[in-house]
């Protein structure tokens, strides 16, 4: 029993066996035709059955090929009939060699019409041939990969990226082409420039008739310089003797001419000379590192020189700007001399009722020039709607004060009211009340301002040696309450201003309970406080803002009430104390003046007062002839010869050159 059980288990235990086998053969199969033959053509389903049997196969095959029909529909078995009748009888070999399969295609520009219709494009497709290589791959495997419609439309796509492409590379070929011909054109014009220039881009480059033989003679003596002194290094007499011979003819031959036509007629025998002689120096000497060497020495002994010219330039014309002249001087001293000629009854202005009167519109102008102040009441009064109203205070130095008296006793402004003080006659104004008398009385500053070998004598410190600075008339804005103890509100005037337009506005400014209106010079950097004080010092760094914007002394609305409440005077005291040694600011009135009222200006509308007219060349006219007031703060004033031109007529329009005293001190000259 135990033996039959064994046999009949031995034989039911091949049956698994048998299946696995099959299974592990008809894996491949099924796995290639799954893979690959599911898009032939159709064909009857007998005409596959006969095309199985006239072949010898292997019967592993066949059985294969008849478990297909079970897993594929007929439609996948007709393609596959339909494309196996050319190509032989079916064999794994032949779909293990020819999985990837490549064709090619006729008449690809009937494919990728965009405009064909389908039929077109099914004909088209019935017109492929394969090549070589192609008619031994597998059509199944590339037929399942490339299909007609499939094929079209990757035919298309290519159509479409050449055609991109060549859009891409027409552009590109337009941007070369307009570089080229900018190039072409900048080409031109460098090719017409004037050889021998030393810039097209200058403005002579467009004047044919330059000094060309005088710029010629320079070079040589430049060049010829630099030979020498290679020669002389190099023991070279003979021809260094040459050289500084020649040299001393062309200097000659130059002599101050600015131009050719300056030039004598043998020059050109002297240019000719010295280039002949440049030449042998060339042969000789020439070494592009020693010539670049002394080129550079040289061109740095003239940035050295240039700047010591600027120097001096800068030293003059603070020196001019310090001077006064001739004809001022001369109004001044015959102006004085008349005035103590008068009647003591014939020295007093009329209306001097009017000086304390709060009602009226009061001006403070301190000054020892009596044409620029002249200028100032003129141009004030003809610009008034109300001259009535209006009140000069001056005041003057001892020396400038008969003339400044007599001026305006012979040349009233009109309805309006003036007066005339002499600053030296304040004698509540002393060293022991004013920080500036006491110091100007010290060693230290009399060394400052009289010692000529002083170390920081030169022209950044001499602007700073004014007399200006030395005279109480530029420190008098501080006292002003003390000055005009009865009075509310004062404009404050310079004498290097000019009005043009009626100020009385000024007076119905809402200053905001500050004590001083100004205008606001903050459009620069360089008008900030840090151009003017010194913030490496702890008081001044602890106290102020180095961002803080400046403003503008030349035309102020003070509000003397404000400022004594206060006490604006006693501020200013206290810095100046601690500035005896000029160690929070120069010298001047500006920085103090900063300091004093840091916190407490209003800042006025810009067209009441444009600033500039004795520095800046660029002022816009406009804004000149839309100011109320023109200030000519700078060394360039009007009355000065080095006044620029150009805004000299706003301020002569309202001198009397037909006076007696103008036209005997030929000041309309």
């Amino acid at each position: 029993m135990a033996i039959r059980r064994r046999n009949s288990g031995g034989c039911g235990s091949w049956m698994p066996i048998v299946s696995f086998v099959l299974f592990l053969l008809l894996a491949p199969v099924w796995f290639f035709f799954g893979s690959g033959l599911y898009s032939f053509t159709s064909s009857g389903d007998n005409d596959f059955s006969t095309s199985i049997n006239k072949q010898d196969v292997d019967w592993r095959v066949k059985l294969a090929l008849h478990h297909i029909r079970s897993l594929f529909s007929k439609k996948v078995i007709d393609i596959i009939k339909a494309n196996t009748d050319d190509l032989g009888p079916l064999s794994l070999d032949s779909f293990r060699k020819n999985l990837s399969a490549s064709w090619k295609f006729t008449e690809q520009e009937n494919l990728v019409n965009n405009s064909s219709s389908p039929d077109e494009i099914k004909e088209s497709t019935r017109k492929w041939t394969p090549t070589d290589k192609e008619e031994k791959t597998s059509v199944g495997h590339s037929q399942s990969v490339d299909t007609p419609e499939k094929v079209a439309r990757r035919q298309m796509r290519e159509k479409r990226r050449e055609t991109r492409a060549a859009d891409l590379v027409k552009k590109d070929d337009d941007v070369i082409i307009k570089l080229e011909n900018a190039a072409i054109e900048r080409s031109k014009s460098v090719d017409s420039a004037v050889f021998g220039k030393y810039s097209i881009w200058r403005k002579e480059s467009d004047n044919e008739n330059l000094d060309t033989t005088i710029r010629l003679i320079r070079d040589q003596m430049i060049m010829a310089r630099v030979y020498v002194s290679i020669a002389t290094m190099k023991n070279k007499t003979q021809l260094a003797r040459e050289l500084q011979s020649q040299l001393k003819e062309s200097q000659r031959a130059l002599g101050d001419s600015i131009a050719d036509a300056d030039l004598n007629r043998s020059v050109g025998e002297k240019v000719k000379a010295m280039g002949q002689l440049l030449s042998k120096a060339k042969d000789q000497l020439y070494d592009c590192k020693l010539v670049t060497g002394k080129l550079r020495a040289m061109l740095q002994s003239a940035d050295e020189q240039v700047r010591s010219v600027k120097k001096q330039s800068m030293f003059l014309s603070q020196l001019a700007a310090k001077t006064i002249p001739n004809g001022i001087h001369c109004l001044s001293m015959r102006l004085t001399i008349d005035y103590y000629l008068l009647p003591l009854e014939k020295r007093i202005f009329p209306r001097s009722e009017n000086l304390e009167n709060p009602d009226l519109f009061h001006y403070a102008l301190f000054s020892d020039n009596v044409l620029a102040a002249s200028v100032v009441v003129n141009s004030t009064i003809k610009n008034a709607k109300e001259p009535e109203k209006h009140v000069f205070h001056l005041v003057s130095d001892k020396l400038n004060f008969g003339a400044m008296n007599m001026w305006f006793l012979l040349n009233p402004p009109g309805k309006a009211t003036i007066h005339v003080e002499n600053v030296d006659e304040f004698k509540w104004l002393n060293s022991s009340y004013c920080p500036v008398l006491r110091q100007l009385e010290s060693a230290a500053m009399k060394e400052f301002y009289f010692k000529s070998d002083h170390q920081s004598t030169g022209s950044s410190n001499l602007k700073y040696r004014n007399p200006k600075y030395l005279s109480m008339l530029n420190h008098l804005r501080f006292y002003l309450p003390q000055v005009y103890p009865k009075l509310n509100k004062i404009l404050f005037l310079d004498d290097d201003i000019v009005v043009q337009k009626d100020l009385t506005g000024l007076w119905r400014v809402d200053l905001k309970g500050k004590v001083n209106g100004a205008v606001e010079t903050c459009g620069e950097s360089f008008h900030r406080f840090d151009k003017y004080l010194n913030f490496s010092n702890p008081h001044i760094a602890r106290n102020f803002d180095p961002n803080a914007c400046g403003w503008a002394y030349g035309m102020n609305v003070f509000d003397l009430e404000e400022w004594k409440k206060k006490d604006i005077t006693g501020i200013y005291h206290k810095w100046q104390n601690m500035n005896e040694d000029r160690v929070l600011w120069k010298l001047g009135t500006l920085p103090p003046g900063l300091m004093t009222f840091y916190g407490l200006t209003h800042p006025l509308d810009k067209s009441w007062h444009v600033l500039g007219l004795g520095y800046n060349p660029t002022i816009d006219k406009r804004d000149i002839e839309k100011a109320a007031v023109i200030h000519y703060n700078g060394n360039m004033k009007p009355w000065l010869e080095l006044a620029m031109t150009k805004y000299r007529s706003y301020w002569i329009k309202y001198i009397k050159f037909d006076h007696p005293y103008v036209r005997g001190c030929k000041l309309g000259e």
